[in-house]
């Protein structure tokens, strides 16, 4: 398993895929058991929020990437 991840790169890159899986997977959880419990509205703020935090976390990673030497070490 550790050879999938040599670098710290495609470690987070999996960490991104599976909570955006997990972010989908809920969503269509939510869309079964209760299809009109959640409106427009709510499904927006839902997405633009997970769509920030997405973004937070891209930002995170490619400034990770500008870090010189090992960060780990820190």
């Amino acid at each position: 398993m550790s050879a999938l991840f040599e670098s710290d790169q495609a470690f987070y890159y999996a960490i991104g895929a599976s909570t955006f899986a997990l972010f989908l997977v809920g969503l269509g959880v939510l869309a079964l058991l209760n299809p009109d419990g959640i409106g427009t509205h709510e499904l927006g703020g839902f997405v633009v929020g997970f769509g920030l935090f997405m973004v937070s976390y891209v930002v995170a990673m490619v400034v990770y990437r500008f870090v010189p030497g090992d960060a780990d070490s820190v």
